[in-house]
C-alpha cells in the first residue's frame, strides 16, 4: 500500500495574463472549455481530504483567471484543507482579496519575475505587471495574509538575488522560495537562454548562505539550486507517488507537474476514476514508485533510498529514457551527456520563446 499524499497541486486553469518563458505549464495548454467545473473541483477537494491530503495549493496558469475562485476556496475550506493560493497577483483586486480573506484562505504565494518594472515586465511579457503586483502585495499585507514570495531565478535575474531577498523583507513576506528554473514545459524550450553560468550559481549560493544567517528567526529562505550543476540528484517530489499529486485543469491526475512528458505512461482522470484509486492502483503512479524499478547501477548505490534515482522527467528530457538514472548523477554515464549540453548551451543569447495560448 502506498503512503498517503500530504499535498495536492490543483492547476485550476492554464489561462494567465503573463507569458513567462520559464513557465512549467505544458506547451500544449488546456483550453478554458476543457477545465473542470466548480462542482467537479469541489468533489476533487473532498476526495483529496478523504485520501489524506492536508495542504491544497491552488495554482495555474493564474488561478485568479477563474471567476469562481472564491467558490473554490470555500469548497476547499469546507473539505478541511489548508489553502495556499499561488498567484502572479494579476486579477486580484482589493475586493477579491477581502472576500478570500473572509472565506478563510490561509496563505498566498506571490510570484515575482524581477526586482523592478524593467526586468519583471520584460520577463513576464506584461507591461505594467510589476507595478500591479506591488499594489496587490500592499493589499495582501493589509489583510494580514501570510505571504511567501516565489522568485524563479535564471541567467537574466539571478545576479539580482540580494535585491530580491530585500524585496521579500520590504513586502513583509514570512518566507521566500528562491527556485532556480527547472527545465520542463516552456522553460525547456528556453533552456539555452535561461541557463545560468556556474559562476552565477556559486555566487547565488554564497548570497543565500549569508541571507539565511542574517534573517534567521523572521524570514524563512528555501533555496532550490539548479539541478544541472549538482553532483547528485534530489529526491524529486520526495519520491514518485509518495507525498503529493497534481490535478491538471481538465482533471488528469499526475505524480508531478511534468509527468505527461513521459510518452509511455497513460494518466487517469478524476472524471473517470476516484482519486484514491488513481493514487493507489493506477499503472502510472506505480510505474516509478519505490525502488524496485531502479536499474542495477542505482540498486547498488548508497544513495538509492536518498534520491530514488532522481527525476524521471529530467531523465526523459535529457536522455530520452525515463527509466534511466537522473543524468545529474556523477556516478552515471548520463552525466557526460548533461555536461556536453551545458557546454553547448550556456551563454547563448537566443530570444525568449514566450508562453502563449
Amino acid at each position: 500500500m502506498a503512503d498517503l499524499p500530504l499535498a495536492m497541486l490543483a492547476e485550476l486553469t492554464h489561462r494567465c495574463p503573463l507569458m513567462c518563458p520559464y513557465c512549467s505549464n505544458p506547451q500544449e495548454l488546456t483550453a478554458r472549455e476543457a477545465e473542470l467545473t466548480t462542482q467537479q473541483w469541489a468533489d476533487v477537494f473532498r476526495q483529496a481530504a478523504t485520501l489524506g491530503v492536508l495542504q491544497l495549493h491552488l495554482s495555474g496558469g493564474e488561478p485568479a483567471s477563474r471567476r469562481d475562485l472564491l467558490d473554490l476556496v470555500i469548497a476547499a475550506r469546507e473539505a478541511g484543507l489548508y489553502t495556499n493560493l499561488i498567484t502572479s497577483g494579476i486579477g486580484l483586486t482589493e475586493a477579491r482579496l477581502e472576500a478570500l480573506d473572509k472565506a478563510g484562505l490561509d496563505h498566498i504565494q506571490l510570484s515575482v519575475q524581477g526586482v523592478n518594472a524593467d526586468i519583471a515586465d520584460r520577463i513576464g511579457g506584461y507591461k505594467g505587471g510589476f507595478d500591479r503586483k506591488m499594489h496587490v502585495a500592499e493589499h495582501i499585507a493589509r489583510f494580514g495574509f501570510p505571504l511567501t514570495l516565489n522568485a524563479v531565478m535564471h541567467r537574466d535575474n539571478i545576479d539580482d538575488l540580494p535585491a530580491t531577498i530585500a524585496m521579500a523583507e520590504r513586502l513583509g513576506a514570512r518566507r521566500i522560495e528562491i527556485a532556480c528554473v527547472q527545465f520542463q514545459g516552456w522553460a525547456l524550450a528556453n533552456r539555452a537562454r535561461l541557463q545560468p553560468t556556474r559562476a552565477q550559481v556559486e555566487r547565488a549560493k554564497a548570497v543565500v548562505r549569508d541571507a539565511i544567517h542574517n534573517t534567521a528567526g523572521w524570514l524563512v529562505i528555501d533555496f532550490v539550486p539548479p539541478d544541472y550543476y549538482s553532483d547528485f540528484p534530489k529526491a524529486c517530489m520526495s519520491g514518485w507517488g509518495t507525498t503529493g499529486l497534481n490535478v491538471t485543469p481538465d482533471g488528469t491526475v499526475l505524480p508531478c507537474h511534468a509527468a505527461q512528458t513521459i510518452p509511455h505512461l497513460s494518466f487517469e482522470s478524476v472524471k473517470d476514476w476516484p482519486l484514491a484509486e488513481i493514487w493507489h492502483d493506477s499503472a502510472a503512479f506505480n510505474a516509478y514508485r519505490g525502488t524496485d524499478w531502479l536499474p542495477p547501477l542505482c540498486q547498488s548505490c548508497d544513495r538509492r533510498d536518498v534520491d530514488f534515482g532522481g527525476c524521471r522527467c529530467q531523465a526523459m528530457a535529457i536522455l530520452g529514457d525515463a527509466s534511466a538514472p537522473d543524468p545529474v548523477c556523477r556516478k552515471t554515464p548520463g552525466r557526460a551527456v548533461l555536461d556536453t549540453l551545458l557546454t553547448e548551451e550556456t551563454g547563448q543569447d537566443a530570444a525568449y520563446i514566450y508562453r502563449r495560448p
